[in-house]
């Protein structure tokens, strides 16, 4: 009986998120646009920094273990009204340009001591550089998992969830109940499909900043009423970030500068002014629960 009751809850509460959410989306076109990887470069901080005040961005994952995440806490406390994301890595993806745990976890870190690059072994990549293949252990993530939360907590007011770099959660399940676990211990278990948001398609094979910027039009456009995400990458295509690489892709710097482009487009700020669309972060969805 008690199992019939908790289950009765559950479904409950889970139809009256997606109730609340489905009732204010009437009739509304909503739009959250994420930037991730704040903390990863200055150029990336400036960029994020700027898809906000600038742009349409309203939500940016802090990235707490990489060098330039001191720089990060400046900014997002000098800009409150940007919601902000822990974006939970274990990975350090980049050729020469890494960054190594919080904690003491030598399960998670290769022979210099650097998180590992890739999550899944990659065929273009060298022998050694998956932490799947690695002699993992799940405490030492649930250890720095925490670590990265907590460091994140206490440096920055606005943070409101937590997601993964690099697809850091769901490559096994004993990982996944780990950062679940953590996401309600913490109160930042925001999972933007539980409130019927729906992903939009990124750029396709729009590669110019012109063309993307079309593109992203094109998608504004098309729109009805509903709760939307649309996620990607903001930089600049400087001499820091022109340094930063991996094996299968080159061209980050050119890449991400052009993610601020449309971010801060002036035709794109039309299209959402004329269509009406209403910018929202990951905090909104809590907010409209409560």
């Amino acid at each position: 009986m008690k199992k019939i009751s908790l289950l009765f809850i559950l479904l409950t509460f889970g139809m009256s998120i997606n109730v609340a959410a489905q009732k204010k989306a009437d009739g509304e076109i909503r739009l959250i646009v994420r930037g991730d990887d704040i903390g990863s470069s200055h150029a990336a901080n400036v960029a994020c920094i700027q898809s906000y005040r600038e742009g349409i961005m309203r939500t940016v994952e802090v990235m707490v273990p990489c060098p330039w995440f001191p720089e990060a806490v400046k900014m997002l406390n000098e800009n409150p009204g940007l919601d902000v994301g822990i974006h939970l890595a274990i990975t350090s993806e980049w050729q020469y340009y890494k960054w190594r745990p919080l904690t003491y976890c030598p399960s998670l870190v290769d022979e210099n001591g650097y998180f590992y690059p890739m999550i899944w072994r990659r065929d273009d990549f060298p022998p050694n550089t998956a932490l799947r293949e690695a002699n993992w252990k799940i405490d030492e993530i649930e250890q720095e998992f925490r670590a990265q939360i907590e460091m994140a907590l206490k440096k920055i007011p606005q943070v409101s969830h937590i997601s993964c770099h690099m697809a850091c959660s769901n490559w096994d399940d004993e990982v996944n109940q780990v950062y679940q676990k953590l996401a309600q211990e913490y109160d930042l278990d925001i999972v933007p499909s539980d409130y019927g948001v729906q992903p939009v398609g990124g750029f396709g094979d729009a590669s110019t900043v012109d063309a993307r910027i079309e593109k992203f039009i094109e998608i504004l456009e098309n729109l009805q009423a509903g709760t939307y995400l649309f996620v990607d990458h903001p930089g600049l295509n400087t001499p820091e970030m022109q340094a930063i690489s991996h094996i299968g892709y080159e061209d980050v710097a050119a890449d991400r500068d052009a993610v601020t482009r449309v971010f801060t487009s002036k035709k794109v700020k039309a299209v959402i002014q004329k269509r009406n669309i209403k910018l929202i972060g990951y905090a909104d969805l809590k907010k409209e629960q409560k």
